[in-house]
């Protein structure tokens, strides 16, 4: 398979990219922006795997990007890049141009990258896309997420459109939903809070980026009768 992912250089995308990278019947393409050292350990580290640096607040960057992906012959699609702090303070201390501006630097770019992909799937009537969302859109949203939950929410919206419109050229489109993993991303959380989670956890232990990594997997070689889902990995915690 010929695999796209964003933001494939660090956190849960570089387990993404690894996962895959496993077996070299697969032909990994992952954007990175300011992970160079990362980039290059894992193209150095898996011969299948090739960077390409993009700067999602970059528009020329983008549009590079999807003039190549009608080169790559992608099979599957993963949307995987965010940037942006997922806790800040609460909705009514946040600038509204802090929305906005995370909107144009987040979801506009997924959606152009989006669009290119699906405009190649639909001529070679194939193709999957793979979302990640959040467990955080199930019920109570943590206090300080709302432009985090916002923007992840907006893509949920979109996931099932992608679906519902190209369903039809064999195309399906999925998200996943992972709950809170230790990471990059996650890094300024307190201690404390990481301790009271563990232990009020089902199973006693966090979520990993290498089992999210392995659904994400089992997702790019599921059946095309899978579409429009979302796979929530919280043990059962929040159910839909």
């Amino acid at each position: 398979m010929n695999i796209l992912i964003t933001g494939g250089a660090s956190g849960l995308g570089a387990a993404i990219t690894r996962t895959f990278a496993k077996s070299s019947d697969n032909q990994v393409y992952f954007t990175f922006n300011a992970s160079d050292e990362k980039a290059k350990a894992i193209e150095s580290e898996f011969p299948n795997t090739k960077a390409l640096r993009c700067n999602f607040k970059n528009a020329e960057d983008i549009a590079q990007l999807q003039q190549k992906i009608s080169e790559l012959d992608l099979d599957v699609l993963i949307n995987n890049a965010y940037s942006g702090e997922p806790i800040k303070t609460y909705f009514h201390k946040i600038p509204a141009e802090d929305y906005a501006k995370e909107f144009n630097e987040n979801l506009i770019p997924t959606i152009q990258i989006t669009q290119a992909a699906i405009n190649s799937f639909r001529k070679k009537k194939s193709g999957k896309i793979i979302t990640v969302l959040t467990s955080f859109l199930l019920n109570t949203p943590p206090t300080g997420a709302a432009v985090y939950v916002a923007n992840k929410a907006y893509l949920a919206s979109l996931v099932k459109t992608w679906a519902t419109e190209n369903g039809k050229f064999n195309i399906s489109s999925n998200a996943i939903s992972p709950s809170f993993m230790l990471s990059g991303f996650t890094h300024d959380t307190d201690e404390r809070i990481i301790e009271q989670m563990t232990e009020s956890h089902p199973l006693k232990k966090l979520l990993t980026l290498q089992e999210t990594a392995d659904t994400i997997l089992f997702m790019a070689s599921a059946t095309p009768h899978m579409n429009g889902l979302d796979i929530v990995l919280n043990a059962g915690t929040n159910l839909k």
